[in-house]
């Protein structure tokens, strides 16, 4: 709970997109490949990606279209699965399945149709040796890259693998044994290559100066021998580096003088000289040093995307001091003295590339970085400064006490809270917040993304694996809060709620890792694997009358085309695991075996095996007094608080709600979750109806409400850019639905005192006069609109997303939060004033559906 402690806030895990492409893992949705029919495993036929989840790929045949009900999950390690034409080339049968026979009459006019412009699933994941590897895997120990100079980028040397962190190399120069010349980088890296990469450059394959005298010439040749003899053993593929930067022509001269940051000590900015182009691509930067007896250098080479390199004056521009260099008269530098003192001209701002601030790095934030000193090294480090793309990060924890380190947001030595965990990485704890082991107490990470954290789990567990660990060992993480293996006992009674199936298909384990991060990957594949998630969910939702020992996580479930989401209880500590698994076990009123940190191996000591369904049932799941699942009011994917019995409803603010008159039945027989039953209804309705009178299918959201009061046009498809006739037309055909149905509530003062009458509004507030249709509006149009407004901030999401009038008329509530990454209150806040411009529209640019 560092963070907590702290009061800090963990960078966003988004700002690290080198770590982001190294989670792809070769699949991704869309994708087609062959798999063998279910029902007959003689015959194959086409299938597409819907969803990766790790090793895992949810399928569906194609010719099923929209309809999910046939989708289902394969484990590529297990499973029969071939790139598309692998059937013709082993002369195997394509077939269409049973259940979409009558939907196509023609099979080859099918194929033909469904496989023209389609992507085929990568084959070399699919087969061979590399089958199921992630694309970080196939970088085992022992394979052989290529590394160029950082002297002389015209020269490269082999290099092998030591270890693999997540992407980040160990690595040794081929013909060393001993770790004395070692050094870390990013598998993405610029400078890192496959072998052979040198030889088709042109470049000079040699070792580097700083080890050559170690051995003879003819000592290096016979490495390089030995190494061409086992090339196919240690080679990677070569579209593992697809994803790399590409280098761009630069435009430096020798002797321009510039400012710079050593790489290798990046504390201060100096002045700097590029002392050598080598070609159009790469030239060598010298730290200057006046000192006549300074005999060492310190250079490096760079490219035109390199960072730390900046034009002459940019650190007096954004307010930095510019350390002078040793042997420099005076403390004060003045950058035209100097360059007059050097007969030197300044790089002109033209050779360097426009540096960004949207990134999403703000100061205070806590993240994970390499100590430059100690490349083995890695420490949790505060941002203390941002200026445009680069931060200042004060280390903290670090064996020897460094300054504050100056980075790119590019840089690939900086990585998200938690990395160090999920990939099993010793992390330099902060020395104040050192537990009983040794090992920091970091728990709870909010920003990882539901791959990062499905990737946690199998690689933490791979790791300790590797290093003969059991699951009662911590690597990174304090034991308290490790969470053991947590088994899915596919052959236990999976009870009513459950799809035996689909928990069948589920992998054998998840974890050992954090309890948080462990248990709630394991409630999201229970979820997922339910007849209806929505109804597990609302099973698993937190209990306001349970006593609390835990976490509170938000957790989503889809059916039927809607979006759930609830706050459920995680447990926290490790001694809690067991006892949440069996309580969680009889929610959901199956076996309390069928998933906890032990593995049935014969026979369940439940005996579940012999009890029917319904004795089970009552045996678990009717036996207590009362229900432990769903709270009273049903849940929201609103952040609405937990309603209490007798007790009446605070009023929320509210955009855009439609009052509705409440039917004499409602108070019965609507809901909860219903529109009947939501925020629309009179404060004094009653509050506490009884769950067992909610029905299973009836538990709409309050987003679901808004999203229907809100939109305006058709739900048409987006796939094509209409005409502004048709556009018009489609925002035309439901003008009188819509005059009727908008509705707005004005804001009260105190959340907590209903709005008088007066504050009911039957019409649009504040009504717009358009001075032109909007229809015709450009993006900076919409751009002066909106700064017009309160939600002026936004403006600038408009302009780099280029929305024009046309688009602006299009956007809902749901997409506003979807494409805008909003949260919900401005999401609403900006509708508002979308809605006052399609009404506009209406009352001054249409009729009959044609513009004005």
């Amino acid at each position: 709970f560092y963070l907590e402690d702290t009061g800090t806030t963990a960078a966003p895990h988004g700002s690290f997109k080198h770590v982001d492409t190294s989670l792809q893992n070769g699949f991704v949705p869309g994708m087609k490949l062959e798999v063998a029919v279910k029902s007959d495993h003689n015959t194959y036929w086409v299938a597409t990606i819907i969803t990766t989840c790790g090793q895992l790929l949810l399928l569906r045949y194609d010719g099923y279209g929209e309809d999910r009900k046939a989708d289902f999950w394969c484990d590529i390690m297990t499973a029969d699965l071939h790139a598309v034409g692998w059937c013709e080339q082993n002369k195997k049968i394509l077939k269409v399945p049973e259940g979409i026979k009558d939907k196509i009459s023609d099979q080859e006019e099918f194929l033909q149709q469904t496989l023209t412009g389609a992507c085929s699933a990568p084959a070399n994941l699919l087969e061979g040796l590399h089958k199921g590897k992630n694309p970080l895997d196939l970088i085992a120990p022992g394979s052989r890259l290529e590394c160029q100079n950082t002297q002389d980028s015209l020269e490269a040397w082999i290099v092998k693998v030591v270890e693999n962190v997540g992407g980040r190399l160990k690595l040794r120069y081929e013909g060393l044994d001993s770790d004395q010349a070692d050094q870390w980088m990013f598998y993405l890296d610029p400078f890192l290559h496959q072998v052979g990469w040198a030889t088709q450059q042109g470049y000079d394959l040699q070792p580097p100066a700083a080890i050559r005298s170690l051995k003879s010439e003819a000592e290096w040749q016979d490495v390089l021998t030995k190494v061409k003899e086992e090339e196919e053993e240690s080679s990677i593929p070569a579209n593992l580096f697809k994803d790399k930067p590409v280098i761009g022509v630069h435009s430096f001269t020798a002797s321009m003088k510039l400012e710079a940051v050593d790489p290798v000590a990046p504390f201060v900015l100096s002045p700097a000289t590029v002392v050598k182009v080598f070609n159009e691509k790469y030239f060598l930067v010298e730290i200057d040093d006046l000192r006549p007896e300074c005999t060492t250098r310190r250079s490096y080479v760079c490219h035109v995307n390199s960072s730390g390199i900046f034009p002459v004056q940019w650190s007096l521009k954004n307010g930095l001091h510019l350390s002078p260099p040793p042997g420099y008269p005076g403390q004060d530098f003045d950058w035209a003295d100097y360059l007059k003192q050097c007969g030197a001209e300044a790089a002109p701002q033209s050779c360097f590339p426009l540096l960004t601030s949207s990134h999403g790095f703000k100061e205070n934030m806590k993240l994970e970085a390499v100590n430059p000193v100690d490349p083995g090294e890695i420490c949790i480090a505060t941002v203390t400064k941002v200026k445009e793309s680069y931060l200042w990060l004060q280390l903290e924890g670090s064996k020897k006490p460094v300054p504050e380190c100056i980075v790119s947001v590019e840089s690939m030595n900086i990585f998200p809270v938690g990395w160090c965990e999920t990939n099993g990485y010793q992390l330099r704890p902060p020395r104040r917040a050192i537990g009983t082991n040794g090992c920091i107490n970091l728990v709870f990470f909010p920003t990882l993304s539901p791959h990062f954290r499905i990737l946690s789990s199998r690689t933490v567990h791979e790791r300790l694996k590797n290093q003969e660990l059991n699951s009662t060992d911590a690597v990174v993480i304090n034991g308290k809060y490790c969470c053991p293996k947590i088994y899915f006992n596919h052959r236990c009674f999976s009870g009513p709620y459950l799809n035996k199936g689909r928990i069948a298909e589920l992998p054998q384990s998840v974890g050992p890792g954090n309890c948080v991060l462990v248990l709630k990957e394991v409630l999201t594949l229970l979820i997922n694997a339910a007849y209806k998630p929505s109804r597990v969910l609302r099973e698993l939702q937190l209990d306001e009358d349970a006593a609390w020992h835990g976490h509170g996580e938000t957790l989503k479930a889809k059916y039927k085309g809607k979006s759930y989401r609830a706050t459920v209880e995680v447990v926290r500590t490790a001694d809690r695991v067991a006892d949440f698994c069996r309580k969680t076990c009889i929610k959901l009123e199956c076996c309390p075996n069928l998933f906890g940190p032990q593995m049935v191996l014969d026979k369940c000591s439940e005996n579940c095996s012999v009890l029917t369904k319904t004795k089970y049932t009552h045996y678990y799941g009717k036996r207590k007094n009362k229900r432990i699942g769903r709270p009273p009011g049903g849940h929201s994917n609103l952040e609405v608080g937990m309603k209490k019995p007798n007790k009446k409803r605070k009023r929320r603010k509210h955009f855009f709600v439609c009052k509705k008159k409440r039917s004499s039945t409602s108070a019965d027989n609507s809901p909860v979750g219903s529109p009947q039953g939501s925020a629309g209804e009179e404060e004094d309705d009653q509050d506490d109806l009884d769950e067992e009178s909610m029905s299973e299918d009836s538990t709409s959201e309050q987003q679901d409400e808004l999203l229907e009061e809100l939109e305006v046009s058709e739900k048409k498809s987006m796939s094509s850019s209409p005409t502004q006739s048709e556009l018009s037309h489609c925002l035309v055909q439901d003008q009188d639905k819509q005059k009727r149905k908008l509705r707005t509530f004005s804001f009260s003062d105190d959340e907590n005192k209903p709005p008088s009458p007066k504050e009911i509004k039957t019409e649009v507030a504040e009504k717009l006069h358009l001075d032109s249709n909007p229809l015709e509006w450009s993006v900076a149009d919409v751009v002066r609109f909106l700064k017009s407004t309160d939600c002026a901030p936004l403006a600038r999401i408009f302009l780099d997303q280029e929305i024009d009038g046309q688009a602006l008329l299009l956007l809902t509530l749901p997409t506003v939060q979807e494409c805008m990454d909003l949260k919900l209150g401005p999401a609403i806040k900006l509708c508002h004033h979308i809605e006052r411009v399609k009404f506009a529209f209406y009352q001054q640019f249409a009729d009959g559906g044609v513009a004005k």
